[in-house]
């Protein structure tokens, strides 16, 4: 016998333990079984979690890519000056006022508007708005949001139609 088979059999502490083939294939069975559950728990949890910035179509937005083009050279030609105020209300909630005017100056009347606090990172913690109009260009409204990083998103509209947009990234304290 030589040193190596007294060794396989022994071991270093003098133990008698033999190496089978049944030993090795347990060793494998069982080493694979930890990497594949511990693949499968990150996958399930990655997959859960996920709630970041995502398209439903990306076909679909390509092809909106021209027509979103248009309607901001549109707005862009109107110069409207839309201004829009976030402030802390005393129930912990974040109170928007949003006025807006014409390129003249002039309070921009019969306008719909709609505004939404958007998390840049989860799209599952957006707050709409319920902006209403309390006087011609001037409108009101507000939601419960979190303090950090929000995109505020401004729409007005004219009959159905979006006349102006923006997306401005604030920081609520």
């Amino acid at each position: 016998m030589s040193d190596f088979d007294s060794f396989i059999e022994t071991g270093e502490a003098g133990a008698s333990r033999r190496w089978t083939g049944r030993t090795v294939l347990f060793g494998l069975i069982a080493f694979f079984a930890v990497v594949f559950g511990a693949n499968a728990v990150l996958i399930e949890r990655a997959i859960s979690t996920f709630g970041g910035v995502e398209t439903e179509s990306a076909y679909a937005a390509g092809r909106a890519y021209e027509h979103e083009v248009a309607l901001a050279q549109a707005q862009a030609a109107r110069q409207w000056r839309v201004d829009a105020k976030v402030s802390p209300e005393a129930d912990g909630a974040a109170r928007l006022d949003i006025e807006a005017r014409d390129a003249a100056g002039r309070p921009l009347s019969g306008m719909e508007a709609v505004a939404t606090f958007e998390r840049p990172t989860d799209r599952r913690l957006d707050r709409a708005v319920a902006v209403a109009e309390d006087s011609p260009g001037h409108f009101h409204g507000s939601a419960a949001v979190a303090a950090g990083q929000w995109d505020l998103v401004i729409e007005l509209s004219r009959a159905g139609e979006r006349q102006f947009r923006s997306v401005n990234r604030i920081v609520l304290r």
